[in-house]
């Protein structure tokens, strides 16, 4: 099943298993998530479940068991090719307990719905379902027998590492002496790290260089432990590799000796100490001397607090220097430290590390190679996303080949040399590297990071979306918010700040509170995502060719794999113009629970009774993302959406269906649903909704339309008492009082200003509160701002938890106290008559900071010490403005600020030369002289000289 597992051992001998934690852990992820699902559904299903509860309860404990025996076995003794059978059974196992158990309860549920459940049909399922779960519970005792009997027994003792762990740890072993050949890009990385170092500072005393594997994070710690200024500043140097296998004995033992030299007898008598008088000889020695230790690869907390008592915390003018892949640690030891972050290589930097590389010969005076050859060259670079290590590897690659052919060959096939190798057999050098950090991994990080694989290659990954999928997947389980009261997307959050601390994921955008908008992959981590995704058969991906063929991308490429009608998630990259939508490789895959389409143009149907066929032939769906697929003939989708009884999330933005049917009531089950279905909305364009969305009572995000039409005379929400988010509160079919009841709501939008007023007065008396609520919009689609008055007193009162505020329309004056934590305002045509500035320059979170039509007075004032978080200040349509005065130390993070449309204002303020950190000034739709006198050579130029971008746009 997994051929590229097996090696032959170095004695020639046998066969050995590098990978043992990592097929036990892959396995392990499987049974797990089996078992937290049936944990969801006895606790979400209890009346779909009513007669084999108890059977459900027993499968589980007997998987729970299986899973706890996995945890506790590190290696094998027989590894053949039984041991790839076992592992297929126990995944077969795991994905038909739940087959089961789902399948029974959409047959009850599909009885009650219509009616049609008689006793003797409920008998018949319920013997079967009976027979079915005992038939399992006696294929688990089988493998239970079996794993005793071929020899795989329980390792409990950690430090009794395998073969192949030991061996890695060896190649991966860091020696400070041994210096890279070829560097580049470091100059100043070294320069900022060094003149951190030698401050007499006894405060801050650790330097975390942090970043994915592979970055040079050990190469850059090289090169400061042998500078000459570090040299001659400290008076002790010591070099520790940490790794995965941290043995704190070794490692206090070997610093001891390097910051002493001492003698045999003295270095005899360390080796004789007790573990805690070595500690406290080690802690000495930092205290008076001025040492310099490096701690190489350091992966968890877990492993500094092992070694912490050796090291003083303060106090003391030795430093410390870690490397590490994980963000986590640099908290966690010290927050006080300077974390640093190197950088990826940019595209001369990246070429010129790999030219040292592929041409070694480069200093003879005959060298020469073809012109093609820098072309072809610098292409396969740039797949490298400037990674340091995958350009040394891509480099040394090409260095033996020396013909034109061999090159196109590699580009060809660029991915897999990089992540293969050139013997396709084993893992490159850089695949090893990358995947230690997918074998680190808990269990449960391992789906949320596979499951990232889908998407397309560089995209922004939208984080909320991301979320809400591996929320309606099980992947993170409800029984969260039972045990521990924390909602599952919170668990997911903190899912994803683990990846992204782990240098797994890039951040992509941030949002004002702080929050991470989208998220994305390196080019090779998405590559080795990918490659474990096909290995585990986490998920499979086909493509859509032009003559609307589907095409395999992604079928697993070992021995033993499920076959394609197993497949249970499922990426489709569609084309342009769709015919299919379904694969023919997968019609009629009852065990499908997840199906998402991808496509970058404009990607249109035939008909929309194409999807027909996807509601009738995978009813366990749990995920259906349609997201921008467009039906040219009929907007209507078909009724048979409401045979998805499973289905958790279903998105139909931007489709431009513009009828829904009463059958969407069915899905009881839906936790996210998205009909925002058009980008620009018109009256006429209304999307006709049925009064059903009150039935679906498990809804968690609810996204409408801009418009709903008349299908409904009212719309009733006020049960959805799960909602978290609510955009497109449709004001004109629901009573407003109704969003008072839906009190776990955190995200609200109304788009509607003729009940904006009617909005604030649901919050009197006072005591009425949307408590957990953190964004409010009171935004419209119109060309000109409201002329209704709103009551941001009544606003803020009765939404004491609000980060993020957007109002539209008229405000006659300010609270005096916005919630303390409010990180984003926006106000456009709020027409102010009082400056606005000495009530909100107070706020301590403000972040973002937007008005347009803010404010009609003449001038305007940002006090002393005003605005301390301030990144953002967007300042549009202030018609009377002519005086703008910035008191000192006033904004000090002010980043970006942006003028426009202020026809009265002559020139910047004099106290923006004060604000040290602003990095941005855009200037759109200014008086000619305004821009003038700012510009280069401007009379006040001098007050915006240090800032590093500045534009002028019409």
């Amino acid at each position: 099943m997994f051929p590229e597992y097996f090696k032959k051992s170095r004695s020639g001998g046998g066969l050995c298993v590098p990978g043992d934690d990592e097929v036990i852990n892959m396995v392990e992820s499987v049974v797990s998530f089996a078992v937290e699902r049936l944990g969801d559904l006895l606790i979400e299903e209890a009346i779909l479940l009513y007669g084999v509860s108890r059977e459900v309860e027993t499968l589980k404990t007997e998987l729970k068991r299986m899973q706890c025996f996995l945890r506790d076995a590190e290696r094998r003794q027989d590894e053949d090719e039984r041991i790839q059978n076992w592992i297929l059974e126990i995944r077969t196992i795991a994905f038909d307990a739940e087959d089961v158990i789902e399948i029974y309860a959409l047959k009850v549920a599909h009885g009650r719905s219509t009616g049609t459940q008689n006793p003797l049909s409920k008998s018949k399922h319920l013997h079967k379902v009976g027979l079915e779960i005992k038939h399992i519970q006696s294929r688990i005792s089988d493998l239970t027998r079996s794993l005793q009997t071929y020899g795989l027994n329980a390792i409990r003792d950690k430090e009794d590492s395998t073969f192949s762990i030991e061996r890695q740890r060896q190649l991966r072993w860091s020696y400070s002496h041994i210096l890279e050949e070829f560097i580049v890009g470091l100059d100043e990385d070294i320069n900022q790290l060094v003149k951190w170092l030698v401050r007499q500072d006894k405060q801050r005393r650790v330097v975390y260089i942090c970043g994915m594997g592979g970055l040079g994070k050990t190469t850059l710690a090289k090169k400061i432990y042998h500078h000459s200024t570090i040299r001659r500043h400290f008076e002790g140097f010591a070099w520790a590799y940490i790794s995965q296998q941290c043995k704190k004995r070794d490692v206090w033992e070997g610093i001891l000796l390097k910051l002493t030299s001492p003698s045999k007898e003295e270095r005899d008598e360390i080796l004789k100490m007790r573990d805690e008088e070595l500690a406290k000889k080690l802690y000495k020695v930092q205290q008076e001397k001025e040492c310099l230790i490096i701690l190489d690869d350091i992966w968890s907390k877990e492993a500094w607090d092992i070694l912490s008592p050796a090291f003083p915390s303060e106090n003391t003018l030795s430093k410390i220097i870690f490397t590490s892949r994980n963000k986590d640690i640099a908290l966690h030891v010290d927050p006080k430290g300077l974390l640093h972050e190197p950088s990826y290589l940019n595209e001369e930097e990246s070429w010129a590390l790999f030219h040292k590389k592929a041409f070694p010969g480069k200093d003879d005076p005959e060298f020469t190679y073809h012109s093609d050859m820098e072309k072809l060259g610098r292409e396969m670079v740039g797949k490298c996303a400037g990674l340091p290590l995958a350009i040394i590897v891509l480099g040394g690659l090409l260095a033996t080949k020396y013909a034109l052919s061999e090159w196109e060959r590699v580009l060809r096939y660029i991915n897999s040399y990089l992540i293969r190798g050139e013997e396709h057999e084993k893992q490159s050098r850089l695949a090893e590297v990358l995947a230690l950090s997918y074998h680190d991994l808990p269990y449960q990080l391992k789906p949320c990071f596979l499951y990232l694989s889908q998407f397309p290659e560089d995209s922004e990954i939208q984080t909320n979306k991301l979320i809400r999928l591996w929320v309606a997947e099980g992947i993170v389980s409800s029984q969260y918010e039972i045990q521990r009261d924390e909602a599952m997307e919170d668990v997911a959050e903190r899912y994803l700040g683990n990846l992204i601390s782990r240098c797994m994921v890039q951040v992509g955008q941030m949002g004002s509170t702080g929050r991470i908008k989208t998220c994305r992959l390196h080019d090779l981590m998405r590559d080795l995502c990918l490659s474990k995704a096909r290995q585990e058969s986490f998920l499979h991906i086909t493509s859509v060719s032009q003559q609307n063929m589907m095409m395999d991308v992604s079928s697993s490429n070992h021995s033993g794999a499920k076959s394609a009608g197993a497949v249970r998630r499922l990426a489709v990259f569609l084309d342009q113009h769709v015919h299919q939508l379904i694969p023919f490789n997968q019609q009629g895959n009852q065990h499908l629970r997840s199906l998402l389409y991808f496509h970058e143009k404009k990607c249109r149907m035939e008909s929309w009774k194409t999807i027909k066929g996807v509601f009738e032939s995978y009813k366990l769906l749990r995920v259906l993302d349609l997201e921008g697929i467009k039906g040219l003939n009929g907007h209507s989708l078909p009724t048979e959406v409401g045979n998805l009884l499973w289905l958790k999330f279903l998105s139909l933005k931007r489709t431009r269906i513009q009828v829904l049917p009463s059958s969407l009531g069915n899905l009881e089950n839906l936790q996210t649903l998205n009909l925002r279905t058009v980008a620009k909305v018109s009256w006429d364009s209304a999307v006709q909704i049925p009064n059903v969305l009150g039935k679906l009572k498990r809804l968690r995000h609810l996204y409408l339309p801009n418009w709903c039409g008349d299908i409904a005379a009212n719309l009733q929400l006020g049960n959805l008492i799960n909602l978290q988010t609510l955009v497109n509160f449709p004001a004109n079919k629901c009573d407003v009082k109704e969003i008072l009841q839906l009190s776990k709501l955190r995200k609200l939008v109304l788009n509607d200003p003729r009940h904006f007023q009617e909005f604030g007065e649901i919050f009197s008396p006072p005591d009425k509160k949307l408590k957990y609520l953190q964004s409010l919009s009171l935004k419209t689609d119109m060309l000109s701002f409201p002329e209704n008055t709103v009551d941001v007193e009544k606003l803020v009162l009765g939404c004491p938890s609000l980060q993020k505020l957007h109002v539209e329309g008229r405000v006659q004056r300010l609270p005096e106290l916005f919630p303390s934590q409010l990180a984003k305002l926006t106000l456009w045509g709020s027409r102010l008559v009082e400056d606005p500035m000495p009530t909100l320059e107070v706020l301590p979170n403000l972040k973002y900071l937007s008005g347009w039509e803010m404010f009609i007075g003449r001038k305007m004032v940002c006090s002393q010490n005003g605005f301390p978080q301030l990144k953002l200040l967007v300042l549009r349509g202030l018609p009377n403005l002519e005086e703008w005065i910035i008191e000192s130390h006033a904004m000090p993070n002010l980043f970006r600020l942006g003028i426009s449309d202020c026809n009265k204002l002559k020139t910047v303020p004099e106290g923006l030369k004060f604000v040290a950190n602003l990095r941005e000034l855009e200037i759109r739709w200014m008086s000619k002289c305004f821009k003038t006198r700012i510009a280069s050579g401007g009379e006040d130029y001098y007050k915006v000289q240090h800032v590093p971008y500045i534009v002028f746009l019409n």
